[in-house]
């Protein structure tokens, strides 16, 4: 074993000697000033992290320079930060899927500021369902007899098939899906373990790329209580298919639960064609249907459960309902957001998503063409995408703006998003491209600067 350098040991102890005192550097940075002064208390809580961790960095031989006074200034800056979405990409789930929009924003304000009759009947004093804020709206915009909201469309699934699949005379609970339909989603999150989750067995029907309604009902006919369906969002098969309709499995005589995804409530949208409606869901006669509400919706995260008084009423009572429930933020946004709904045509100028779907092309030229100006870029022709797992097939043809960066795109988007505010845009031949259609009219500025800071352009 050789022996320890001894100048490199040298130089190690001088580094650790040089280390500030806690008290000393947070005294800098309560005097630095650079976005607002931290209090006492916060300025030596940030220092003694980043002294700690810079001390065992040169334990380990680390022989780089380091800026402490930055490095505590970034400890307290909030990791959760708004981000000026330019990819293009209309529900970008890294970035928080659907804005909200003005209505929802006030809503979620209101609610956080004080308390609110989340689960209190005002009229008569005793306790109230949470659900109540949003089951009116919901069954007068869905036709639905019923609906409860949970956090998340894969809870909603899953608490619709615990809830809802019977057990045979053998105690098994079985059911039936289509080979087509078994798939898995972002994170790893696949049917076939939601059904296992849900404490039942997966019948399998069909194959890859046809299944036909006599598969379902000779799974039926040997036991299976509950046929799952599930729309294939983030995929599509074409060409040799086949699929059952939501109406012919409503005619199999056992429940049938319909899982969406996206959550279809808006009408006359040419982008959203191929997307499922929840109201020809229900108007099929479904136990339940089951969608997100911060997709093409255009809410908050949340899972909502719509469907039959007595569907809805065995998936309240079920023990993962409590687990699975939001609370009252939530509550607050998607009832302000389907509110708008009552209004389509509020709903089409409020709704952020809906707004950003159906963008007329004139005026992405012109928020194109102003951010141009304002950085130097060129305008070019792009195609946008829905996002969120949903219509992966549909193209949103119209302008972005292309910076021809000094360093490389890859360095150039890094940069970006490195700033504050985070500048988000994609790349593409080379270029980094800023899409518009999903930036906010009084983002455009904000965007302009950012891309001006850093390329240093007056």
């Amino acid at each position: 074993m050789s022996a320890p350098d001894g100048g490199a040991t040298a130089d190690r102890a001088a580094r650790l000697r040089a280390l500030p005192g806690v008290d000393a550097l947070a005294a800098r940075l309560r005097a630095d000033g650079d976005g607002g002064a931290p209090t006492a208390a916060e300025a030596v809580a940030a220092a003694r992290v980043v002294v700690a961790a810079r001390r065992a960095e040169l334990l380990a031989g680390a022989a780089d320079d380091a800026d402490l006074l930055a490095r505590a200034r970034e400890h307290l800056r909030p990791t959760l930060r708004r981000v000026l979405n330019a990819t293009g990409v209309v529900v970008h789930t890294n970035l928080g899927r659907a804005p909200l929009a003005p209505a929802a924003v006030d809503a979620v304000a209101a609610a956080a500021a004080g308390y609110l009759n989340v689960e209190l009947d005002l009229d008569g004093g005793g306790r109230g369902q949470r659900d109540a804020h949003v089951a009116g709206l919901l069954r007068e915009l869905t036709g639905a007899e019923d609906a409860l909201v949970v956090n998340n469309g894969a809870a909603a699934a899953l608490l619709a098939v615990a809830a809802l699949a019977p057990a045979d005379g053998t105690g098994e609970r079985r059911v039936v899906v289509s080979r087509g339909q078994l798939v898995e989603i972002g994170g790893g999150f696949r049917v076939p373990d939601v059904i296992a989750q849900a404490g039942a067995r997966l019948v399998e029907v069909g194959t890859t790329n046809r299944t036909r309604a006599d598969d379902y009902a000779a799974a039926i006919a040997a036991g299976a209580g509950l046929v799952l369906r599930v729309h294939p969002s983030n995929f599509r098969t074409v060409g040799f298919v086949q699929d059952v309709s939501v109406e012919e499995l409503c005619a199999l005589g056992v429940p049938v639960v319909d899982d969406i995804g996206s959550g279809v409530l808006a009408t006359g949208i040419a982008a959203l064609a191929d997307e499922p409606p929840i109201r020809r869901s229900i108007a099929a006669g479904v136990a339940a249907v089951t969608f997100s509400g911060d997709k093409l919706l255009g809410g908050p995260q949340a899972g909502i459960v719509a469907g039959t008084a007595q569907a809805v009423a065995a998936c309240r009572r079920h023990p993962l309902a409590r687990a699975l429930r939001p609370g009252r933020l939530t509550m607050a946004a998607l009832a302000a957001t389907l509110a708008l709904y009552r209004d389509p045509g509020r709903a089409l100028r409020e709704i952020p998503v809906l707004a950003m779907l159906t963008a007329p092309e004139g005026e992405l030229r012109a928020r194109a063409e102003r951010l141009a100006a304002a950085t130097g870029g060129t305008v070019v022709a792009a195609v946008a995408r829905v996002g969120g797992g949903a219509l992966p097939l549909v193209d949103l043809p119209g302008p972005a703006v292309a910076l021809d960066p000094p360093a490389g795109a890859d360095s150039l988007a890094a940069a970006l998003r490195a700033h504050d505010p985070p500048l988000v845009g994609r790349i593409a031949d080379g270029r980094v491209l800023l899409d518009p259609r999903t930036l906010a009219g009084d983002e455009l500025d904000a965007a302009a600067a950012v891309v001006r800071a850093v390329l240093g352009r007056a």
